[in-house]
């Protein structure tokens, strides 16, 4: 039960550090729900490496689509998907740029996914342990290639890491994640990669809501490193 506002009960809330009696922080929880409302994510792992797609959801004829960014690129092996807050995003992704830089300079290679991974979930997870400071409000999907092959992590706000095949965050997670349950087998043609992920986030939409290429943003990571998929091989992907 959350404390009501001008009782006698501690508000447990108020600060990320402090833990309620049943032991929760309500502040960690609220960045999750921030989350919740934060347009789909998928990512996948095929045959040749990592597929990360977006739901950039433009509310607005007036918007730029390409002036929203959903899937960033850190290293020249490695990109996130976020959902949540976009000014979190983007100070995380800054953090891990200069991560990544700094682990090319001492050991002249890229930095592996995990490695990563690993770090972005630990700057969450300070945020949560510090007066003065709030969670962030926003989860990734963390996908690349290295030497161990292609891999994928999600963080959520709490600092929570765990490694998955295929992936989804934000709105209605549970159903695009059914779809990914369901429809994910080993070594995925990118074609059928990206299919599965269409499914997945207009799984995830509101009823009404129609989903198109046009509010998507596509991007892939092999072995030649990161790009983003132009709308000549998604033509040619969904005709």
């Amino acid at each position: 039960m959350y404390p009501v506002q001008g009782s006698k009960v501690p508000a447990y809330d108020k600060a990320a550090t402090m833990f309620s009696p049943d032991g929760r922080l309500y502040q960690v929880e609220y960045a999750s729900k921030i989350v919740e409302q934060g347009s789909t994510g998928i990512g996948i792992i095929y045959a040749d490496g990592v597929v990360l797609v977006a739901d950039k959801n433009v509310q607005s004829k007036l918007v730029i689509p390409e002036s929203i960014e959903k899937i960033f690129k850190i290293d020249g092996n490695i990109a996130v998907v976020s959902a949540g807050l976009v000014g979190d995003a983007r100070r995380l992704v800054g953090i891990a740029r200069k991560q990544a830089q700094d682990n090319k300079m001492v050991y002249s290679e890229d930095i592996q996914i995990e490695v990563m991974a690993k770090e972005i979930a630990e700057t969450k997870q300070a945020f949560t342990q510090y007066g003065g400071l709030r969670p962030f409000g926003v989860a990734f999907i963390i996908g690349g290639v290295d030497e161990k092959g292609a891999k994928i992590f999600e963080t959520e706000p709490s600092g929570a890491l765990a490694e998955y095949k295929a992936v989804a965050v934000g709105r209605n997670r549970d159903k695009a994640m059914e779809v990914l349950e369901k429809e994910f087998k080993e070594g995925l043609t990118l074609t059928d990669a990206l299919t599965i992920a269409y499914k997945a986030i207009e799984k995830s939409l509101p009823e009404k809501e129609k989903l198109s290429l046009a509010r998507l943003e596509f991007a892939l990571i092999d072995k030649k490193g990161f790009r983003r998929l132009t709308e000549k091989e998604l033509k040619q992907a969904f005709k």
